[in-house]
């Protein structure tokens, strides 16, 4: 009895203890709070033991468990890649259809002093290419596209750009003869790190040389060499293609005649900068990816990783206006409980858009390609530190150059220089209203650099068209473009901006707007 007396003392004490505990404590540092909490949670749950007789009846008040089948999907997708690697071997190519392909055997000295032995363009063409071949245009493609931007006899396939191209359509077949090409560092067909090193015989993977849109325009060029084209009729491109196709004019003014770049820049601004390093970033930390560094091509692809990295630039790609008319708010099925998996009707439009593509396109091709895109800069400063660095590098090409590729292996690392804080917000705030810290905004004027960048592209007719609803490649960019070249005087610049009335697809309009960006287009090639 008075052992039980002596523990039903304790019972009653403990909350009187904690009480006094928790005035004492209340606004204590936080360490002293923990300390005192882990203290008493033994001393109440030993004395609850003795006057605990029979469990508690009635219905349970326990909440359920949180069902998550968007990560089922992910383990069963992983289980399904490593039975079928087992059964099948290393991943087939990412290649579909039919494709011509190009083939330069000799090596080729990248901008960033990376240099590959040999490299292969895959490559197609609609219309004929005239006597004297001067009516070539070369199509330049976005990110992940292939070259199969239209359906051909041996690839029935609908292309990316099928109703732009053809007879009577913007590249009106009758007249051009347009090709189009997978980018260097792509999966489709042309060289990148998922081809075979010759010199390893294995995958590159992360040991693929750093690129630059003026490295897969070179590639290019050697293409047109091929064919005996020496000057383009027009060098046509969207999106990151609009980028390489300003570069291919600024690189060589005497090969092209006119330039068209629909949402593209001169260079890329730091909010796209962010937004593709994002998706590197979670790219990089998926396991299949981070446990090989890069050199999955034997075992599973960082799917999970491509799929989120996917979602983020399906953001990037579409519009705030779109998706509120499209969507709203709606969940996709109201009559269940919330869920942290896909809910909303807009989280299933990504997740499909995620899913259908992490299989489609090599992980490694959209680190390397979409860096490539964020050195994008035409400005003459960045011009010529490119030359001098590849001066620099030219003897590289230069007799036995196979040990020096096998020691210099580029690397995917974090700067040594570490992150310094930034101005404050008083400063910051000053500087906003600095016209020397604003080049890219209304008014204000193209920066001089780029001005003297562009100086190579004041002669050659030029077209540039921006989407208002575009967050990705924003419409002051294109203005900025125009108005760099009107500063050169280029008296032969075209721009056209098609409103939130006109579009609210964002950077995507330019695949979806037949009438506007390619009636732009097809008034302009005349």
């Amino acid at each position: 009895m008075s052992t039980l007396r002596t523990l039903s003392c304790l019972t009653r004490a403990a909350p009187r203890a904690a009480s006094k505990t928790n005035a004492r404590t209340r606004f204590a540092p936080t360490k002293n709070r923990t300390i005192s909490s882990d203290t008493q949670r033994p001393a109440q749950a030993f004395a609850a033991k003795p006057i605990q007789d029979d469990p508690p009846s009635g219905p349970s008040i326990a909440n359920p468990q949180l069902s998550f089948p968007c990560l089922e999907n992910a383990e069963d997708r992983t289980r399904q890649l490593a039975t079928k690697r087992s059964l099948s071997g290393p991943e087939p190519s990412y290649t579909v259809g039919e494709h011509e392909t190009f083939h330069s055997g000799e090596p080729t000295l990248l901008d960033w002093g990376g240099v590959l032995p040999s490299f292969d363009i895959a490559w197609e063409a609609w219309g004929t290419l005239d006597a004297d071949k001067s009516n070539a245009i070369l199509l330049h493609t976005g990110l992940s596209a292939s070259s199969h931007a239209h359906s051909t006899k041996s690839n029935p396939k609908p292309g990316w750009w099928e109703k732009f191209i053809g007879p009577g359509a913007p590249l009106d077949t009758n007249k051009y003869f347009v090709i189009c090409t997978n980018v260097l560092g792509g999966c489709y067909g042309s060289t990148g790190p998922s081809s075979i090193d010759p010199i390893t015989g294995q995958h590159y993977g992360t040991s693929f040389p750093i690129l630059t849109m003026q490295d897969m325009v070179r590639a290019q060029y050697r293409l047109l060499d091929s064919m005996g084209i020496a000057k383009l009729y027009a060098s046509v491109g969207c999106s990151m293609g609009g980028m390489q196709s300003l570069a291919l004019g600024v690189m060589d003014n005497e090969r092209v005649g006119r330039i068209v770049s629909v949402s593209g820049c001169a260079r890329s601004h730091p909010y796209s900068v962010a937004m593709r390093h994002c998706q590197r970033q979670v790219l990089m930390n998926d396991p299949n990816w981070a446990k090989t560094r890069g050199n999955y091509y034997t075992g599973i692809p960082p799917h999970t990783g491509m799929k989120l990295a996917r979602q983020i630039a399906t953001i990037t790609y579409r519009s705030g206006p779109e998706w509120e008319k499209r969507f709203g708010r709606q969940r996709a099925d109201p009559s269940k409980p919330p869920a942290l998996c896909p809910d909303f009707l807009i989280e299933t439009y990504l997740d499909h858009a995620g899913e259908k593509w992490c299989l489609e396109y090599d992980a490694n091709s959209l680190l390397y390609v979409s860096k490539a895109m964020d050195l994008f800069d035409l400005g003459k400063a960045l011009q010529d530190s490119t030359a001098e660095r590849r001066a620099a590098n030219a003897d590289r090409l230069q007799g036995s150059f196979v040990e020096q590729i096998k020691q210099d292996r580029c690397t995917l690392s974090i700067p040594d220089v570490p992150y310094q804080e930034q101005e404050s917000s008083e400063e910051l705030m000053a500087m906003e209203r600095s016209d020397s810290v604003r080049p890219s905004t209304p008014g204000s004027g193209p920066p001089e650099d780029l001005v003297k960048g562009l100086v190579p592209l004041r002669d050659i007719p030029t077209l540039v068209v921006g989407v208002a609803s575009d967050i990705l490649f924003p419409a002051w960019q294109q203005r900025e473009i125009a108005e760099t070249l009107r500063r050169v005087g280029n008296r032969s610049v075209s721009h056209a901006e098609l409103g939130e009335d006109r579009s609210l697809f964002g950077h995507d309009t330019f695949l979806l707007d037949l009438e506007g960006v390619g009636g732009e287009i097809k008034r302009f090639l005349g």
